[in-house]
């Protein structure tokens, strides 16, 4: 192998690293600037944009929404993370990670703040008791959301980075992170063989994996469907056209996009995803 690296004693941070997200990226935490969060109308407040993390939380607003819960009506403001939108004071308040989404639900007298996908997806769920099954299927239904929470960095920061993102493409890191996704593919596929859903019935679960795995073989996010032979994941294609086709899903993933063409910058009514 050319070109070893031989670590530091002391790690020291090297802003100029180079990559798509070199200007955001650093080693601490906390507000950069002071900028107060924008509030509508309604008692969800999201604050977010439209990658698969954030489309997690959107699609389900409007899955509640379609289901009939009026409650779930929701403001979507648009975080710019490219900008450093996420580094505000407001949104530090929010999160104290910095990362997308973030939810204020101001429905109670003391408004309370979620930050996390998974745990959005789980607090609306159990607020609207819907999208989350009981029983056993709801052990399975959390079993599910909490791997596609632990799996994904592995597919985000690890493959997606070094095949799409990092300055320089390398061999050792594409490959080791190429197997553990098809690993991660496998492993869906092999439920999905004998179960419609991840939990059985359609849940947070689906909705959790589907932006990252359903996007993922349809070629949707890092263009490497083809790369990673993802024609062999027959189950998980089903899966992914399955949940792609149901309206909820198509409204969802349109909210805080601002880079396919088909989006909305911001929902703040229904009528703003009306428009095709």
């Amino acid at each position: 192998m050319t070109d070893e690296y031989t670590p530091p004693k002391v790690w020291t941070w090297d802003k100029a690293s180079g990559g798509n997200f070199a200007n955001i990226n650093r080693p601490i935490a906390g507000a950069t600037h002071e900028a107060e969060l924008p509030v509508g109308e309604h008692p969800l407040q999201l604050y977010s944009l439209g990658t698969p993390n954030g489309q997690k939380v959107t699609i389900l607003l409007e899955e509640l929404l379609h289901a009939g819960h009026t409650g779930a009506e929701y403001d979507a403001w648009l975080i710019q993370i490219l900008s450093g939108d996420q580094f505000g004071s407001g949104f530090v308040e929010l999160n104290p990670n910095s990362k997308i989404p973030a939810l204020l639900d101001r429905s109670a007298d003391k408004p309370q703040r979620v930050f996390e996908s998974g745990a959005i997806l789980l607090y609306l769920a159990e607020k609207f008791g819907a999208f989350l099954p009981a029983g056993a299927a709801r052990t399975e239904a959390l079993s599910w959301l909490f791997w596609q929470m632990g799996s994904a960095p592995m597919l985000g920061g690890g493959f997606g980075h070094f095949y799409n993102y990092a300055p320089v493409k390398l061999e050792y890191p594409i490959n080791r992170f190429a197997m553990e996704v098809k690993r991660q593919l496998d492993v869906l596929n092999r439920r999905l063989a004998d179960h419609e859903y991840l939990a059985g019935e359609y849940s947070i679960a689906d909705i959790a994996c589907w932006p990252w795995y359903g996007g993922l073989v349809k070629g949707v996010i890092y263009n490497a469907a083809e790369f990673l032979s993802a024609h062999e994941y027959t189950n998980v294609i089903r899966w992914a056209e399955a949940i792609a086709a149901r309206p909820a899903v198509r409204r969802g993933r349109r909210v805080n996009d601002t880079w396919s063409g088909g989006g909305v910058a911001e929902r703040h009514q229904a009528s703003d995803l009306d428009q095709p």
